[in-house]
């Protein structure tokens, strides 16, 4: 039984190092497909006007009138070296305000559904109305009293939802200190027609990508991360991730079978043909027998 003397430290680093790449909350699959942020708030808050300044061009169309936005813009952006969708969305406010159609409600349903599949909610909230657009921005992110039970299977946490007051330009300063009221760390004053507060927000906001993609472990300055620090992300596919936990399964039942003495020796090895599979369903073919002669070339398992 010497062999496992040998193996088993073995087989625990590598499933252990298996476990904490299991432990990425799915870094390298955002990574690889990019980020969604959803662009949300009520009509005329400016969330279209945001996205085109962020695009660098006219994206969206802008116009006075409420409801213009139907359905769902999207503008692909980098920041910080991470792919990302900027999803304009619809403006949401009560279905029995006057001017609402039919229309209008489908593409506020289009935009809770952007919401929620989203990974960063931007909230736009105009700031001669703030206390409505706050509302309904958090009643469209379920935090408000209209809580919607598709908001549970949403990606989005609280701490991923940043809060822009926009249209700083149009109010006097008293009223500008209305941004105290969001009692938020991630909230920002800005004015889209001046520019105000833009280069603030865009960073705050390539930080919070950076962070979802890196392995920060939340004590690193925000302004020293980057892609590069995304190394330890390799888990780049859904189904790769899958096979990988089932490799880590199998290995936990060999360390627990190889120390159950003889009888158990068979019982071990197969675990360790299932996890050598599972691996093979990701890196290609691997010649299972070569594996075992290897490791039992000193060991027979019939005397």
């Amino acid at each position: 039984m010497s062999v496992w003397g040998t193996v088993r430290p073995r087989i625990t680093s590598l499933r252990e190092a298996m476990d904490k790449h299991l432990a990425d909350a799915s870094r390298g699959e955002l990574l690889r497909d990019g980020l969604r942020i959803a662009i949300v708030g009520r009509p005329n808050a400016g969330k279209s006007s945001l996205l085109n300044l962020l695009a660098g061009r006219d994206a969206a169309i802008v116009s006075s009138t409420p409801g213009t936005t139907r359905d769902v813009v999207e503008v692909i952006l980098d920041l910080g070296g991470v792919r990302c969708t900027l999803l304009d969305t619809a403006g949401v406010r009560e279905e029995m305000e006057e001017g609402v159609n039919d229309i209008e409600v489908e593409g506020m349903k289009s935009a809770r559904r952007a919401a929620r599949d989203a990974h960063i909610i931007v909230g736009v909230v105009d700031a001669s109305d703030y206390e409505r657009g706050l509302d309904a921005v958090k009643e469209l992110i379920g935090c408000g009293d209209e809580y919607s039970l598709e908001m549970e299977s949403s990606s989005v946490k609280s701490d991923n939802v940043i809060y822009v007051l926009n249209k700083l330009d149009l109010v006097d300063a008293n009223e500008a200190s209305a941004i105290s009221k969001l009692s938020s760390d991630s909230s920002f004053g800005i004015s889209c027609t001046t520019s105000e507060g833009v280069d603030n927000f865009l960073t705050s906001l390539t930080d919070e990508a950076l962070s979802m993609v890196s392995n920060d472990d939340g004590t690193q300055n925000t302004a020293l991360l980057s892609v590069e620090g995304t190394e330890g992300a390799v888990i780049t596919r859904a189904r790769h991730r899958r096979h990988v936990e089932s490799a880590s399964e199998a290995l936990a039942r060999f360390e627990q079978l190889s120390g159950q003495g003889y009888m158990a020796l068979d019982m071990a090895a197969e675990e360790l043909r299932l996890a050598a599979s599972e691996l093979g369903r990701i890196t290609g073919a691997i010649d299972v027998e070569d594996i075992l002669d290897k490791l039992f070339s000193d060991f027979c398992i019939g005397k």
